[in-house]
């Protein structure tokens, strides 16, 4: 059998083989609430073989929240939550529920407040005004952190990924870039650690011996005067530290290099067409005059982050993650062999909820998902979706899925 298809530990946590969803971001939350479209969405990627699958984006509190679709935790949707991991346990999968804080990326009338990062500032890619938080709201937030745990526990998520990269809120205190604090919290990279730490001591706190932490941490911001490699390597031995049960390694930073995460192009048309018109008219004229300089093409390939990542695979004794460009058969297992105890994937299973089986029973090597980033350029507005399960989508939406599937294939 292939090593892709064996169980693995993770923490207290057993998966019945390597694969697991990745937390990308479903838009699926009503009002940030749980759906049917996001309880359908899961299991049926569930019922599709995969090991774990991760709810995405679930913010530690409204304050938090980038988009109207994202959902943050708080007692009153942990009944819906509940049903949703049961359901997921029926088909013999697990479930993990990524946690996070958005920090500067977001809006008021999103989340019902000046938004709040590490320094005060302005950030271009919203674009907003942000505040810089206060040492009371600090301590606050960490709380924040260890209620979220407790209430994913609470609704049955056998593990909590903490979001510590691309710029959201940890990763805005420990980069250079965007933490230009004078007190405890600032300066030096030992000291820009500090709100790292504290939310990790509570997080494992609320955790216990029965659920599994996980926690996705850059190995470089990807733009100069963020952190660099040697930078994440010492944030990543500092999490070692902490006692989490693996990390999950990424790259990249959305407000200033998002497509170091995703790697491709990002289809403006598809991203500006589903924008709300009256809401964000000023930001789709932006993007259609100077998109591309905003948010440039980086290279799609598989496995994109392997070599860095064998890197810390080297320096790190902690289990870890893979997660990035995993669509064939052949590459997966070459990431095992690398030493990595099981990998991400999302795109796949948004084309096709059934692909982990697929591979399974050898009816593909490979995802049939092109690259195109039709998923990604829409999910910032509406539900996530691939170009193919789309009706009478637009023609100049359907040139330019075409277009970039012919650039990366």
């Amino acid at each position: 059998m292939s090593p892709i298809f064996t169980p693995c530990q993770i923490g207290p946590v057993e998966l019945r083989n390597r694969t697991i969803r990745s937390a990308a971001f479903e838009n699926m939350c009503k009002k940030n609430n749980p759906t049917q479209m996001l309880f359908d969405y899961h299991t049926a990627v569930a019922v599709g073989g995969i090991g774990m699958t991760t709810i995405a984006y679930a913010a530690v509190n409204k304050s938090g929240i980038s988009f109207d679709g994202q959902l943050y935790m708080r007692e009153e949707v942990v009944p819906e939550l509940k049903k949703l991991t049961d359901a997921i346990h029926k088909e013999g999968a697990k479930v993990s529920i990524q946690l996070g804080h958005c920090g500067n990326m977001t809006h008021w009338y999103t989340c019902g407040q000046i938004p709040v990062g590490a320094s005060s500032g302005i950030n271009i890619y919203s674009p907003t005004i942000v505040r810089a938080l206060k040492e009371d709201e600090i301590l606050a937030l960490v709380c924040d952190f260890g209620n979220a745990v407790k209430l994913a526990k609470k609704a049955g998520f056998d593990c909590v990924e903490i979001h510590a990269g691309h710029g959201y809120l940890i990763s805005q205190f420990l980069s250079p870039y965007t933490n230009k604090r004078k007190d405890r919290f600032g300066g030096s990279l030992e000291n820009r650690m500090i709100f790292m730490k504290m939310v990790m001591e509570e997080v494992m706190k609320a955790a216990g011996d029965d659920m599994a932490v996980v926690v996705k941490t850059n190995m470089y911001d990807g733009f100069k005067g963020g952190l660099t490699m040697d930078e994440c390597l010492t944030v990543a031995k500092e999490l070692e530290k902490t006692g989490a049960h693996a990390l999950v390694l990424t790259a990249g930073f959305v407000s200033k290099a998002p497509m170091e995460i995703l790697r491709g192009a990002m289809p403006l048309k598809t991203l500006t067409y589903y924008m709300n018109t009256l809401r964000f008219w000023w930001l789709k004229i932006g993007i259609s005059i100077i998109g591309r300089w905003m948010i440039p093409t980086v290279p799609y390939e598989e496995a994109y982050f392997l070599e860095p990542a064998k890197i810390f695979r080297k320096e790190l004794k902690i289990p870890l993650i893979y997660v990035g460009g995993m669509i064939s058969k052949s590459k997966m297992e070459e990431v095992l062999k690398e030493g990595f105890v099981a990998f991400q994937l999302a795109r796949p299973l948004i084309h096709n909820t059934y692909f982990i089986n697929s591979l399974k029973n050898g009816d593909v090597e490979k995802s049939e998902c092109k690259h195109s980033n039709y998923c990604i350029g829409r999910m910032y507005s509406v539900e996530m979706k691939c170009h193919h399960c789309v009706e009478k989508m637009p023609k100049k939406l359907r040139k330019e899925v075409e277009k970039n599937e012919k650039r990366w294939m």
